[in-house]
C-alpha cells in the first residue's frame, strides 16, 4: 500500500484557522446583538431600605407604563426623571426642591415626599394626576408608594 502523500499543509494549523474565524464570527454577532439584548428601559425599583433607582432623561421624556416623570421646567419641559413603584427613591439633585411639572402614568396613589428638619410631609399624587404648573415640587425630595410616616402637608 502506498504512503500517503503529503500536500505540505500543516493540518493543525487549518483548524486553528477555522476556529479562529468560528471565534470572530460570534464575536462579531454577538457585538451586533448587543444593543437588542441589553434592557434599554428604566430600572425595576428596589424593594427594602435602600432608595429605588430614577431614570434621568432629557426634555422629550416619554413615560413609560406605571411611571410618574418628573421636570424641571412648566408645561413637562427641561430635564425629566422618571419613577416607577415599588419603593422609595430621592430625586436626583436636578430636581430636587425645583421640580416645576409632573404626570403620572401609575394606577395607584404616590407620595411626594419633603424632609424636613424634625419630620417630613407627604403630598398625595393620584392616578392618572398631573400638574403642568406644580408649585409643591419646590419641595419634594423623594417619592414613594408609602406615605413614608410623614404628615399630609
Amino acid at each position: 500500500m502506498p504512503a500517503p502523500q503529503s500536500t505540505g499543509r500543516d493540518v493543525s494549523s487549518d483548524t486553528k484557522v477555522v476556529m479562529l474565524r468560528r471565534l470572530a464570527l460570534s464575536t462579531a454577532l454577538l457585538a451586533a446583538l448587543a444593543p437588542a439584548l441589553v434592557s434599554t428601559g428604566p430600572a425595576a425599583a428596589s424593594t427594602g431600605s435602600g432608595p429605588a433607582p430614577g431614570v434621568e432623561r432629557g426634555p422629550d421624556v416619554e413615560r413609560g407604563p406605571g411611571e410618574v416623570c418628573f421636570w424641571t421646567q412648566p408645561g413637562q419641559h427641561g430635564t425629566g426623571w422618571c419613577y416607577k413603584p415599588p419603593g422609595y427613591a430621592e430625586v436626583p439633585e436636578s430636581h430636587h426642591d425645583k421640580t416645576a411639572s409632573f404626570r403620572s402614568d401609575v394606577n395607584q396613589n404616590l407620595y411626594a415626599i419633603d424632609w424636613a428638619r424634625d419630620t417630613c410631609y407627604h403630598r398625595l399624587i393620584r392616578p392618572y394626576d398631573f400638574s403642568d404648573n406644580w408649585s409643591w415640587g419646590s419641595r419634594i425630595d423623594g417619592i414613594s408608594d408609602k406615605t413614608e410616616g410623614c404628615q399630609a402637608a
